[in-house]
Parts: structure tokens; C-alpha cells; sequence
């Protein structure tokens, strides 16, 4: 665990505004987790301020066990996540819509138009995997987590992790090779 975030557990204790501190140093971390999984800037923005509100009213409920500050709050980040899509019936779908704008590096447009078919077929694949797998990429690559931080955050051990991880790579080649892509 991060010393400062014991210093600021510590004061929570005495002055719930301490909890400002914990806000600023995870806000934009657990935005971007929040928005990998639900792909709207205004539902981000109002799941992660749900996180943050039910961290501070369950502060009291927080445990030191070894694990990062952070780790919960991802875990009240998933779950408020999965609570969304339940309760709002959407399914996880890709729409050229939401694909973010093809941006030219210089490159040749053969080229560019290429690399953004990969990056297309890439996401389509990675949305047809299960939720733990999404929940894995996210966190590995959206976040830059290690194993044992994803596995505390995930609630399994880093061996659990990694093969998951294996599951999950095998899992995006075969979708890319049922698309076409090798």
C-alpha cells in the first residue's frame, strides 16, 4: 500500500475531508476504467462520482489488508459498473459510431485505412469476450496494473490472473482469426 494513501486513511479517521486527497490522486483513473466499460462520457462521468460516494459513506466498512486503497475502489468502480448494465439493460454492442475518428499519421492511406480496420476488428474482438476478460484487458492495458494488482482488484490470486490472461489472449487470436485477421 502506497504511504500516502495510509497518511490519508489514517486522517479519515479524524476529518472525513481528508477523503479529498484519495479523490484527486484516483479520479481520472477510475473515469477512464468507468468509460472503457460503458463507452459514454456522461454515464462515465456519473458512475464515477456513484464510486466516490459510495466510498465515502462505506469508508468505515475499509480494511487494511495488504492491498492498494486503489484495489477497492476499483472493485466499487466494477461493481457500480455491472450494477449499470444490469439495471439498464444494455449489452455490451460496437457501432462505427462510437469508434473514435480515424486520425492519418503521414502514413500512406492504404496504410492508415490498414491500421484502422486492425484497431477495429481488435475492439470488436475484445467486446465479444466475456466480462472478466474485458475487466482484465481494461485494467492491464486501460490502466497499466500489474498481476498482483489486478488479482487483489479482481479478487483472485496472480496465478488466477495469469491464466486468465493466457485464456483471454487465446480467446482475442481465434476471434481475430474467425474475422479473417491472422
Amino acid at each position: 500500500m502506497r504511504e500516502i494513501d495510509l497518511h490519508v486513511i489514517e486522517r479519515m479517521k479524524e476529518d472525513p475531508l481528508a477523503f479529498g486527497e484519495i479523490y484527486e490522486h484516483y479520479v481520472d483513473r477510475i473515469y477512464n476504467y468507468i468509460y472503457q466499460h460503458t463507452r459514454n462520457i456522461h454515464d462515465a462521468e456519473d458512475l464515477t462520482s456513484s464510486v466516490f460516494f459510495r466510498a465515502l459513506t462505506n469508508f468505515g466498512r475499509y480494511r487494511v489488508q495488504g492491498a492498494p486503497f486503489g484495489s477497492w475502489l476499483y472493485r466499487i468502480a466494477h461493481n457500480t459498473v455491472v450494477n449499470w448494465h444490469r439495471d439498464t439493460g444494455r449489452r455490451k454492442t460496437v457501432s462505427v459510431e462510437s469508434l473514435p475518428p480515424i486520425e492519418s499519421n503521414g502514413d500512406r492511406p492504404d496504410e492508415t485505412a490498414e491500421q484502422e480496420e486492425a484497431r477495429r476488428l481488435l475492439w470488436v474482438a475484445i467486446v465479444r469476450q466475456n466480462p472478466d476478460r474485458q475487466e482484465l484487458l481494461a485494467l492491464k492495458f486501460g490502466q497499466g496494473l500489474s498481476n498482483a494488482e489486478i488479482g487483489k482488484t479482481m479478487n483472485r490470486t496472480e496465478g488466477a490472473i495469469k491464466a486468465l490472461y493466457h485464456r483471454t489472449l487465446l480467446g482475442l487470436r481465434k476471434e481475430l482469426e474467425k474475422m479473417g485477421m491472422e
